[in-house]
């Protein structure tokens, strides 16, 4: 009777013992995990920044009047005068 108690007391201390390990380590990577996912969405808030300002960039070069601009004075174009201009239909 003394074999069988002392055999379910280890039983239980090992369960004990390997649910305490497994409550460590499940401890250990939901703070890797947090620590992870901070990361991430700080790179994803300076990836949005950098987005924004690609986008007010890529709005600037598109303006219309700096196109003109340029064609004007760096290609030497002008607006076609109205008796060169001829109405195409299909």
């Amino acid at each position: 009777m003394k074999v069988i108690a002392a055999a379910l007391l280890l039983m239980i201390l090992a369960a004990v013992l390997a649910s305490a390990i497994t409550v460590v380590w499940t401890q250990h990577e939901a703070r890797a995990q947090f620590v992870e996912l901070s990361r991430l969405q700080n790179q994803r808030d300076e990836l949005n920044i950098e987005y924004g300002k690609l986008e007010l960039e890529q709005a600037t070069w598109a303006e219309p009047r700096r196109i003109d601009n340029e064609a004007r004075q760096k290609l030497g174009m002008l607006a076609p005068r109205p008796q060169d201009v001829q109405l195409v239909t299909q």
